[in-house]
Order: structure tokens, then sequence, then C-alpha cells
């Protein structure tokens, strides 16, 4: 025990020591951090799953089926495949009405959308290809549309091709190009023009998305909810957005995309390629929880440096055990963290468990330290410590240029401070002190 009193590097090896060994409860923080991320994750799949997922709208399409003959065994076969035909002009307006929905202390945000759909088909076209016109399928062709999540239909759909009324049907027969949505069998002719429009009333969760199938496609959006996310391959060339909810427009070229208007057999790129906007909440605490705890051994070990500097400065032996129980305080804060920010906002939750823990700690050194210049010290470190990491978290293009600053004046200081010790005398006289106790 003399040994360790009287030795500087003892307790440099110590003090290192338990900062690995508090690693390992800070790294089953960050397990349960993410454990109530999914479980947050789950619920909000449990009720998209019943009220309707994110939604993504593709199409209208029109599929003609063709005869495909091939040679197998030395026999001709025939099998059907088909032709797509995209629109010419597609255009899309609609209103998202948003609602939050609770589950425990999770919500998830959900949403009903009416859909104005509309266009029209330039002449089909069968000639186009390398097909006798003879062999396509015409009495047979389809007309579909992709709905991610059918869950979300509220109403039926009936789509209107050149003044003729057809009531949709589930399903779609082939998976060329969609795989989810609802088509019909409509009378089509070879070099007619077909316009269409339709209404879809549709329920969904978090974002809505749409392919730009048309040679020119146009989407407005309107809604009351104040937090949008533009995404996916085509950002909006109009929007506003303010407290009372968001305006936006798209305009998309077939230029813009990898996929022609007509082509033969299957394609699923067309599906792959969308646009649209999430509906986001609060910024996700989880997240910002997890960045949190990522910083535990850089508090973990400037709280212990503050500590041994004081230690150092000051003659004042602080014991290991009490190293261990002002590093598991440190380690209790990303825990209070995580409870607080599942019932209020990050940035309350922040300020109530760092400021319990500042306090802990604050008083335990007081009781340690008995000297309030010490304590006081201590209090502000942490309290400069807590705070620069809520700045670091706020300012997240800036973290890595900030975090490497605080590195650069922490160490500093320590120089500062160390720059009169001569460190060979004090290893010295503790060796000569630690030599003479054992001689007596």
């Amino acid at each position: 025990m003399k040994n360790l009193k009287n030795s500087i590097g003892t307790r440099l090896f110590i003090i290192a020591f338990l900062t690995l060994v508090l690693l390992i409860p800070s790294f089953l923080i960050q397990d349960l951090i993410s454990e109530r991320e999914n479980r947050r994750d789950s619920v909000v799949d449990e009720i998209s799953e019943k009220w309707g997922d994110e939604q993504t709208i593709t199409g209208p399409v029109i599929s003609v089926p063709y005869k495909y003959y091939y040679k197998s065994d030395d026999r001709a076969e025939q099998t059907i495949r088909y032709a797509h035909f995209l629109p010419e002009n597609l255009n899309i307006k609609g209103s998202i009405i948003p609602e939050v929905r609770y589950r425990g202390i999770y919500k998830v945000i959900v949403y009903n959308s009416i859909l104005s759909i509309s266009g029209n088909f330039p002449s089909i076209d069968l000639g186009g290809f390398n097909v006798p016109s003879e062999d396509f399928l015409l009495e047979e062709a389809l007309v579909s549309i992709g709905i991610s999540d059918m869950t979300g239909i509220k109403e039926f759909v009936n789509i209107n091709l050149s003044n003729k009324e057809y009531l949709a049907n589930p399903g779609i027969e082939i998976n060329d190009v969609l795989e989810s949505g609802i088509s019909i069998s409509p009378d089509l002719e070879a070099g007619k023009e077909y316009h269409f429009d339709l209404e879809l009333n549709l329920n969904g969760s978090s974002g809505l998305l749409f392919s730009p199938v048309g040679k020119q496609t146009n989407v407005q959006l309107s809604s009351g909810w104040s937090n949008p996310s533009f995404t996916g391959n085509f950002l909006p060339i109009d929007r506003e957005v303010n407290e009372s909810g968001f305006n936006a427009k798209w305009n998309v070229l077939h230029l813009n995309r990898n996929f022609p208007q007509q082509w033969l057999g299957p394609n699923l790129e067309v599906s792959n390629v969308t646009f649209g906007v999430d509906l986001l909440l609060s910024v996700d605490e989880y997240q910002k929880t997890m960045r949190t705890a990522k910083y535990a051994i850089m508090f973990i070990s400037l709280t212990f440096l503050t500590f041994f500097m004081i230690e150092l400065l000051s003659k004042k032996i602080i014991h290991p055990l009490q190293y261990l129980l002002i590093g598991f305080a440190l380690l209790i804060f990303y825990t209070l963290l995580l409870s607080i920010t599942e019932y209020l906002v990050f940035g309350l939750a922040y300020l109530i468990a760092s400021a319990a823990i500042i306090v802990l700690i604050t008083v335990y050194s007081y009781s340690v330290l008995s000297d309030k210049l010490k304590t006081g010290i201590i209090c502000g470190t942490l309290s400069i410590l807590y705070g620069y990491l809520y700045i670091l978290l706020q300012m997240q293009d800036y973290a890595l240029l900030l975090g490497s600053v605080g590195l650069f004046v922490v160490l500093a200081i320590v120089m500062y401070l160390t720059r009169n010790i001569n460190w060979f005398e004090i290893m010295s006289s503790q060796s000569q002190d630690t030599a003479g106790a054992k001689s007596t």
C-alpha cells in the first residue's frame, strides 16, 4: 500500500487499467441503447403493418403479351412474354394528412393521402420491336399501377381510360416490372392514344415515394406536416416549408433516368428509381444517445486525468476504489440519458442527466478532497466537458474539427500545468522514500 501511495508510475498504471476495465460496461450500455432502438423499430413495424407501410407508387404501365418462340430439344416451343409501355405524361397531385400514433412510450407517424393521377399514353407502336405484329395479343393487355403496400388502400379504385371506366382488380398478374399493385384488362387498339385518370385514397407510414415512369413526370404534394425530408433520386424543383406544413413540386424527364419508354421482358429498375418525401418525427433520440455513449472513453480519461493532476499538485492521494466509483458515476450518465430521452426531448434529458452526475461527483469529491477550490475545479471541468459534448452533438458536420480542437486544448492545458514539474526528481524522491520505508 505504501508503494501504491508513493509510486506515480504504479498509480498511473492502475488509473489506466481502471479506464480500460470501465470500457466493458460502456460497451454494454451501447448494446442496451441498440436494444431499445430495436424495440422501438419493432413497434413501428407492427403499427405500419396494420395501417400501411411506406408507400411507393409506380405507373401506370401498359403490358402487352406476345408469343415468343424458342427451340428445346430440337423442337419449337412457345411461351408468353410481355412488351411494356410507359406514359408520355404523368401528373400526380396529392395531399398528405399526417397523424401521430402511440404505442406505450413509442410514437409513429402515419398518414392518409389523397392522390389524383392523370396523364396519357402515346399510340401503342407494336412495330417498334423485332416481333411480328400478329404475335401480339393486344386483347389481353393489362394496365397496372404499382402500390408497394396494398394494406393501405382505403377505397375502391376506378380507372378512367379514354372515357371508359374500369374497376381495378387487386394484384399484378406479371412481375416483369411491378411486384405489388392493382390492374385492369381494358380493350386496347394499336395506334391509338389513351388518356387516363384515377384517384387513390391511400394510408401509409413515414414516407410517400413515386417512380418517374412518364416521359415527363410532374408531382405536386402538400401537407400540414412541418418536418419533411425530401428524399430519393430527385429533389423538388420548388418547395416551401413552414410551421403550417409544406408544398413541393417535382418535374422529372425520361432523360433523367436509366430505363426507356418501352421495352420487352423484365425491367425491375423502374421500381428502384424513386423520389418523394419522408415525414420525420423529432431527431432520433437513440442515435444521439449512441453518439454520446461513444465518447465514454474520453470522459472517463479526462475526468481521471483531472483527479490525477489534483493528486500530483496537491500531494493528496485518491484510492483506486474511489476512482472506480467516479467511473461508475460517469457511466450511469448514459443510462440516465437513455431512460429520460424516452419521455422527454433530448436537450432537456441531457441537462437533467448531466446535472445529476455533476452534482453527484462534486459532492463526492468534496468528501474525498475536503477542499472547496479543488472541488470547484472538478465541478468546472465536468461542466465544461458535458457542455462541450452537447455542442459537439448539435454540430454534427463539425464534430471531427471541434473534437480535435478540444483534445488539443486539453493537452495544451495539461502541458502548461505540468511544465515546471521535475518528474525525475519526483520519481527519485519517491524511490528514496520507498527504500527508506523498507529499511526501517
